[in-house]
């Protein structure tokens, strides 16, 4: 039963992340348009289960107008309304509280920001820490998201049973990540990686909706587009065990997602995800409708 639906507003974001899962940057290309997104609100009032929606990307706030005006539609429409942000425009608490005030006099739910080294480095002062402040001022509830170098903890256990368990920092281990992070990682077989930890990929509770209409179940995974099928309808009819990706990874996993395909890859990954996406690579001209966009997987 979906009930939150995140609208990826743009691609295009201020930094250019070591971590990125959807390969963001300023050279990014895809905004959307109001209309497309008061079409997906329309389409999620008449699925009947969906009770908020988030405004991320990329950078929203590079778009703020677009985001305004589409948080004001979706309260108008009964729906809660949140944001995630990296905070770049916030220079400092008093600043930020004018970016943030609009959106306060609207009644967003949430504001998230990403607030770690990754993003600013060590600054005491980042621009993430005075958006959280200035937000707090304001009454906005807010969420500190933080991503970390994934790095072997001391005491791990020399086989994990699943995710990165022996590995710290929370990272998933898909987009620009596999690129800059994997080397040096502990691996395990390929035969131990049987589920998806992470995505609860047969009922999904939430879905991301870009620009080119594709609704990610997880980030590059597509139940189909919403500009060719209408979004209720997407929804309605999504069967994860006749999904071409979903399916298998369903019923055992990435090394499922493998062996059903008749994939010849390395004997071990770091873990699911590492796998999972490695496995996608290689499928992605044989579905492209499922595996979309090619944003998410750095060949756009």
């Amino acid at each position: 039963m979906i009930t939150g639906v995140h609208f990826l507003l743009s691609y295009t974001c201020n930094l250019t992340c070591d971590h990125c899962f959807l390969y963001c940057s300023p050279t990014s290309k895809g905004t959307m348009t109001l209309k497309q997104i008061t079409a997906v609100l329309e389409e999620s009032k008449r699925i009947g289960t969906v009770q908020e929606v988030y405004f991320e990307g990329g950078e929203p706030f590079l778009f703020y107008p677009i985001m305004v005006e589409g948080i004001r539609l979706a309260r108008e429409m009964g729906f809660r309304a949140g944001i995630v942000s990296n905070g770049y425009w916030s220079t400092c608490v008093e600043d930020a509280q004018l970016w943030l005030k609009p959106l306060s006099d609207l009644g967003i739910s949430d504001l998230s920001v990403s607030d770690d080294d990754l993003h600013y480095g060590d600054v005491a002062e980042s621009p993430a820490k005075c958006a959280l402040a200035a937000a707090e001022e304001l009454g906005i509830p807010t969420y500190s998201l933080c991503q970390a170098k994934p790095e072997v903890k001391q005491d791990a256990e020399p086989v994990q049973e699943k995710g990165t368990s022996g590995i710290s920092g929370g990272m998933k281990l898909i987009g620009r990540a596999v690129e800059k992070f994997t080397e040096g990682l502990p691996t395990r077989c390929c035969e131990e990686l049987k589920e998806c930890p992470y995505e609860d990929l047969e009922n999904p509770k939430r879905v991301h909706v870009d620009v080119y209409g594709n609704v990610q179940i997880c980030q590059g995974i597509s139940m189909g587009n919403c500009w060719k099928t209408p979004f209720s309808e997407l929804v309605q009819g999504y069967d994860a065990q006749k999904h071409p990706i979903c399916g298998p990874l369903v019923r055992g996993g990435p090394i499922r997602l493998v062996e059903e395909h008749g994939l010849e890859l390395k004997d071990e990954y770091v873990d699911e995800c590492h796998l999972c996406y490695a496995a996608r690579l290689a499928l992605l001209d044989k579905f492209p409708e499922y595996l979309a966009p090619r944003q998410v997987y750095g060949l756009e």
